[in-house]
């Protein structure tokens, strides 16, 4: 039987195989993801993104770390022309930047994994480190359980409660910019009716500040002190150090 050769930047259909080759278990991009792999995704120059592209740079690999982005590539990739959203990356210096919303949508032809990256992947998962730290495992940049999920309308207003002087209440009842599906809302929750929406706290964190210029202050205390934001908390410590806050 012939061993599958690991491209230097594997296709999503190549990382997989490869990982269920060398694991003898099936693999798919969400698992791709839950598990800390990192996807890169090209990048062509133009002007309205010319903060992306520095040295003369005109296209580079741009990866995929901010967990909602990652959360709407693992439920949205192969849906429609634009498959990729970036809101927060790093630019071709690798300096950690967030984008001007709504954010980038490119399209998926370009995602890839870089060899390094699965190789140290398979690595760790065929050599786990014992007594791993419940904060080291915060650390890691996979998609929580938690991620999947959103607060309703009463807990958004709750944990979000004094943090700026935008109207909540208006705006998600508005669904759109940040509060819409382009924005912090996620999906409808199972029971259905007029308070059915459900919001991503962490993404909400982030378009509230980058938008409504929510002091960033107010938005850490939130996260510190919440209980409703707890489950969270992880997404938005890692989300914070990518952008180097």
């Amino acid at each position: 039987m012939t061993s599958l050769t690991l491209p230097y930047r594997a296709t999503v259909t190549e990382a997989c195989a490869w990982l269920a080759e060398q694991t003898g278990t099936p693999w798919s991009l969400a698992r791709l993801l839950e598990q800390g792999g990192l996807p890169y995704v090209w990048l062509d120059y133009s002007v309205e993104w010319v903060e992306l592209f520095h040295d003369g740079v005109t296209r580079y690999a741009a990866p995929i770390v901010f967990i909602g982005d990652k959360q709407h590539l693992a439920a949205g990739v192969g849906a429609g022309p634009d498959d990729v959203w970036l809101r927060f990356t790093r630019d071709s210096g690798n300096i950690a930047i967030e984008l001007k919303a709504p954010g980038l949508r490119v399209p998926s032809a370009g995602l890839h994994f870089q060899e390094r990256d699965l190789l140290r992947l398979l690595k760790e998962l065929q050599h786990p480190q014992p007594g791993e730290s419940e904060s080291d495992a915060e650390k890691l940049p996979f998609v929580l359980p938690s991620a999947l999920k959103g607060l309703g309308r009463e807990q958004i207003l709750i944990a979000f409660a004094g943090v700026g002087k935008v109207d909540l209440e208006q705006g998600m009842a508005a669904g759109v910019g940040i509060f819409g599906d382009d924005g912090a809302r996620v999906r409808k929750n199972s029971r259905g009716g007029k308070n059915s929406h459900l919001w991503h706290p962490v993404t909400l964190a982030f378009g509230l500040h980058d938008v409504h210029r929510v002091p960033m202050a107010h938005l850490k205390k939130a996260f510190a002190t919440q209980p409703l934001l707890r489950e969270w908390k992880a997404d938005w410590l890692e989300s914070l150090r990518l952008l180097g806050e």
